[in-house]
């Protein structure tokens, strides 16, 4: 056989309870646990083909070919799979994504998941979601989360212990949510997660009162979700979100993914919830704000957020399943 091919969708998650900082930089383990929602409108569709007429491995996203630079870790994930399949062809791996990528919202996670899928299936390999979840996690941490639907947990990792995988705590029936996102700049942003990360590490004062405070606020968003109680959910969730952001602020030399129009929505948010609208914002390691609310409030949400000029545009999320992967 010349070729081998799969495909795969996965959708981005937005963490709840924030993901920030590494206990192991080299097997990318999480230095706090994390709790994220898995979203509909954030969709990554990845195929995977293993051709012998292939001299080496191709990425091509949104109709780009990358670099090597681009391209290496989503080759050290082709290179896995080909061990763990006895394979030695190069792929060619196409991948689209329906949202802005790598401008904080999330394209890693759903782009690693899909990839993940996709290569082990164009393998032959029938790997557990488990399985999955961990070979994505080893590209990029919340990418371990986007295997599943609903709501998701990814444990903090102890260094070395390779086996960490993301888990389903509820799923997507468990609660009528929405999430509308104000997006509020173009382009990538010039800080990457991973080196936001270390450079928090390293030189914020205020790192380690972020890992001491972060497995406390996890619980907090895990019983709110439990409970559906989006008031206590949205209070922990915002706390999680501004305590990661203030050790990137904090870093030498300081990390700030927001712009102005970030701030502009976050207080029109507490405006909103003042007027008695019961909606919570969060953001990741970028300058759009993602906003938590019911699903009887997103069409007012949507339609407040999208009267501030400063937003680009706005869009509407609802919880979504977990990958989905086609052979052939």
């Amino acid at each position: 056989m010349s070729a081998l091919e799969a495909s795969a969708i996965a959708r981005a998650n937005i963490a709840l309870a924030k993901y920030w900082g590494k206990s192991d930089v080299r097997l990318n383990l999480p230095a706090v646990p994390s709790i994220s929602l898995t979203l509909d409108a954030l969709m990554t569709t990845t195929r995977v083909r293993f051709d012998e007429t292939l001299s080496e491995d191709r990425v091509i996203l949104d109709g780009n070919l990358s670099d090597r630079k681009a391209s290496r870790r989503a080759v050290k994930m082709l290179d896995e799979v080909r061990s763990l399949a006895s394979l030695e062809m190069s792929a060619e791996v196409i991948t689209t994504n329906s949202f802005p990528t790598a401008a904080g919202l999330a394209s890693s996670a759903s782009g690693f998941a899909a990839l993940a899928g996709a290569a082990a299936a164009a393998a032959g390999l029938k790997l557990s979601d488990p399985e999955l979840s961990r070979m994505a996690r080893r590209a990029s941490a919340s990418a371990a989360r986007s295997i599943f639907g609903g709501f998701v947990e990814l444990p903090s990792g102890a260094p070395g212990d390779d086996g960490l995988s993301a888990s389903p705590l509820y799923g997507v029936s468990h609660w009528d949510l929405s999430m509308v996102i104000a997006l509020t700049a173009t382009g990538p942003k010039k800080v990457g997660s991973t080196e936001g990360m270390e450079r928090s590490r390293m030189s914020s004062p205020y790192y380690e009162a972020w890992i001491k405070a972060a497995p406390g606020l996890a619980d907090r968003v895990r019983k709110g979700i439990e409970s559906r109680d989006l008031g206590s959910l949205g209070r922990a969730m915002e706390e999680s979100t501004l305590a990661f952001h203030c050790c990137a602020i904090t870093a030498s030399p300081p990390i700030i993914y927001w712009r102005p129009a970030t701030l502009s929505v976050l207080h029109r948010v507490h405006e909103l919830r003042e007027e008695g609208l019961n909606a919570w914002a969060t953001m990741d390691a970028g300058p759009h704000v993602k906003v938590l609310c019911e699903r009887s409030d997103e069409e007012r949400l949507a339609a407040e957020l999208g009267k501030d000029p400063s937003v680009l545009e706005v869009l509407r999320c609802r919880p979504a399943g977990g990958l989905q992967v086609t052979h052939g």
